[in-house]
């Protein structure tokens, strides 16, 4: 297996290029499905089976698994979609660089798609059986929080016994195994306009109303126990010289455990319950979207049989945290055990230097097919 996926480095490359020069951007749904069409072609070539699972507004999603399948217990997934505008593929396109390739999207997650695919391919190569032990979700919407598939993950999470998720390692090759989790939420405060220089007492600034706000919002920090609120935008009024009858904020909250959800709301709640400017009304609106992926002691088990198959190639594998979220919290919170970052090496996601460690790529490829084999046995 590893000859085979050492041989097909330039094919994958040639296929990394294809994609990363298609925009593919969360709202550019006839992009996202060029992207989906290919990848549909490649699979079905292979004996893959596809359900294409229509969406109106974003990308299509699709549902991967091989004829012979019968309840696949791995999912693995992996986004189509990307951060970047239109037109950015045509003014940056895929390069290599010595060891490293860049390109819109090239590491968050266009290779991680090559890489799957040629798992899959390695694993047929080699009459392993245990393709047909997997079951792949692409989704068209990772990016903007999954909205229109984070109900489709969860509901084919159920069966399985492991989840594996393509983000990209690390910069130093870490896998990762926990995740914060994410809520956004619209402040919104009404209060009375007045002309500020006739007759100013008559008003209720909306936006003095919300500067209390902001500042007792962001007192809930607590950065030490991985819980962070930002309120980072604001906008309101309608002239310097009025005023304010309203004023909106824009915040996140980060969470690290699943329990703290509650008590931050709760809090949340609490502050904007009452007005430290008699007069203005708030309504506070919005919801977690994405829970945390603890490092529980199932998912530990599962990095640990990863940690076992990468000592036995040769590689050695760490793990991290980070505050950034994917869909391995939806296939954790579902009770199935999930590691994240089992894509290939890279960095500077969502920026024009992202890149692709172009040497990771045949070891990450290999890394996975094993990993499917070990986890089927």
């Amino acid at each position: 297996m590893q000859e085979y996926i050492s041989s097909k480095q330039q094919e994958m490359l040639k296929l990394i290029e294809m994609l990363v020069n298609i925009d593919s951007g969360s709202t550019n749904k006839a992009g996202v499905d060029r992207v989906g069409s290919l990848l549909k072609n490649v699979y079905e070539n292979i004996g893959f089976k596809i359900d294409v699972i229509q969406q109106e507004e974003y990308g299509n999603h699709l549902i991967i698994q091989h004829e012979e399948a019968v309840n696949p217990e791995i999912l693995i997934i992996a986004h189509m979609d990307t951060v970047f505008p239109e037109g950015t593929a045509v003014e940056r396109p895929f390069r290599i660089e010595g060891d490293m390739a860049y390109g819109p999207g090239v590491i968050d997650m266009k290779s991680s798609l090559v890489t799957l695919l040629y798992a899959i391919k390695a694993l047929l190569k080699n009459n392993s059986p245990h393709f047909r032990n997997v079951q792949i979700l692409l989704n068209s919407d990772e990016e903007i929080g999954s909205p229109s598939s984070k109900d489709l993950i969860t509901r084919v999470s159920q069966g399985k016994n492991y989840a594996l998720i393509m983000e990209p390692a690390r910069k130093d090759g870490s896998l990762v195994s926990a995740r914060r989790g994410k809520g956004n939420y619209t402040l919104n405060v009404i209060g009375k306009a007045a002309h500020s220089g006739i007759e100013p007492e008559k008003g209720r600034s909306a936006i003095e109303e919300l500067a209390h706000k902001v500042i007792q919002l962001h007192e809930l920090n607590d950065h030490e126990n991985g819980i962070s609120v930002n309120v980072g935008l604001i906008e309101g009024g309608s002239s310097v010289n009025t005023v304010s009858d309203h004023a909106t904020a824009q915040m996140e909250i980060r969470i690290a455990e699943t329990d703290q959800a509650s008590s931050v709301e709760e809090r949340m709640e609490e502050i904007c319950s009452k007005t430290d400017v008699p007069g203005t009304e708030i309504i506070l609106e919005g919801e977690i979207n994405r829970p945390p992926m603890e490092k529980n002691r199932r998912n530990n088990k599962l990095l640990k049989k990863i940690i076992s198959v990468g000592e036995e190639l040769g590689i050695e594998i760490t793990d991290t945290s980070t505050g950034g979220g994917s869909d391995a919290s939806f296939t954790s919170a579902a009770g199935v055990a999930t590691i994240d970052g089992m894509g290939p090496v890279g960095g500077n996601a969502h920026s024009e230097k992202e890149y692709l460690e172009v040497t990771s790529l045949s070891e990450r490829t290999l890394l996975l097919a094993k990993v499917i084999e070990n986890l089927s046995q």
